[in-house]
């Protein structure tokens, strides 16, 4: 038994925060923004709205475009690092109940931007081991809940949203995953945290005060480690299974800043038309990226049944993960 990739779904808030936008909120321009990240504006989740009610939409989505019913799940994933509550329940359960599946295995993982692809590897397992028929894996965040909108460092990067895919049993190697890496090192575990709230910092009027329970990032020692880990990973995952760059068509990188796409496409030989690019319109939504990602390749219609996708990852961890794996559901 072997698993693929079912089906895609995503979902984004209605309400744009352009760079115009933050200029009017702290010191930065439209033009520094663009220089050193390529964004220009990012999605903002409502007050009310929820990472499980972003997540349950991008779900329902990936369901119904598998052909499948809620009650055919049989295991729920959900990456986040921005859940509902901060430890419990998990976001997954909430999703499993807001999608009325009663009764099925659901809990989360938290590993960052690498969320996603993490979830990838644990579905892979589940299924090849016969545990599972359909596992449903999500990315979501709410990163605006994290994010410090007086910090012009961070805020500019991050954006709230959600995907989602099924990844099913198949007894066709051809529809199946053919790698998945996933790897951390915790020796740079500050380049990219939360501080707060947690065992280290508890929650207390001195970690309001002093904006721990914010996003914070070292960003120039995070690009570098970021374009240097990355390029070897994918160099590493094509060279293991003897698949040249040039046979990708659609190289789906985490969507962090287009300076690191740009960086890490060019040491692989990537042409223009190979590289996925949503930085632009959606910013940084972490676990979220991917899969949101892979959405808008399939809504474009240009992501066809049987299409390699080279998916690569980098996050707060630190945490890293690539995947090598044909597209098996319908094209749009």
């Amino acid at each position: 038994m072997y698993a693929k990739f079912h089906s895609i779904g995503a979902y984004v808030p209605s309400k744009v925060l352009s760079n115009s936008d933050l200029e009017k909120m702290v010191d930065t321009s439209d033009e520094w923004i663009l220089k050193r990240t390529g964004i220009s504006e990012r999605r903002i989740a409502d007050v009310d709205e929820n990472t499980s009610d972003m997540a349950t939409k991008a779900s329902k989505l990936a369901i119904e475009r598998a052909g499948l019913e809620s009650s055919d799940i049989d295991l729920i994933v959900c990456a986040t690092v921005t859940p509902d509550y901060f430890n419990m329940p998990a976001t997954s359960c909430i999703i499993s109940d807001k999608l009325g599946i009663k009764n099925v295995q659901a809990f989360d993982i938290s590993a960052a931007c690498s969320g996603f692809v993490y979830a990838l590897s644990v579905a892979k397992a589940f299924i090849e081991s016969g545990m599972k028929k359909h596992v449903l894996i999500i990315g979501a965040e709410k990163f605006s809940s994290i994010v410090d909108y007086t910090d012009r460092t961070t805020c500019i990067l991050f954006g709230d949203g959600a995907g989602a895919a099924v990844i099913s049993a198949t007894e066709d190697k051809d529809e199946a995953f053919i790698d998945v890496h996933a790897s951390a090192d915790g020796s740079y575990s500050d380049f990219l945290m939360t501080p707060a709230p947690g065992t280290v910092n508890p929650l207390s009027a001195q970690v309001i005060e002093e904006g721990l329970n914010f996003v914070q990032m070292k960003g120039n020692e995070t690009f570098k480690l970021a374009v240097k880990t990355l390029t070897k990973d994918v160099k590493d995952i094509l060279a293991n299974n003897s698949i040249a760059s040039e046979d990708i068509p659609h190289f789906i990188p985490h969507q962090a800043n287009y300076r690191i796409i740009k960086a890490v496409g060019d040491a692989l030989k990537m042409k223009e038309e190979q590289v996925v690019l949503t930085v632009g319109k959606y910013g940084n939504t972490s676990a979220a990226s991917i899969p949101m990602a892979i959405n808008e390749v399939w809504e474009s219609g240009r992501l066809k049944k049987g299409e390699l996708m080279l998916l690569d990852t980098f996050g707060g961890g630190l945490t890293w993960a690539s995947a090598l794996l044909p597209f098996a559901g319908e094209s749009k």
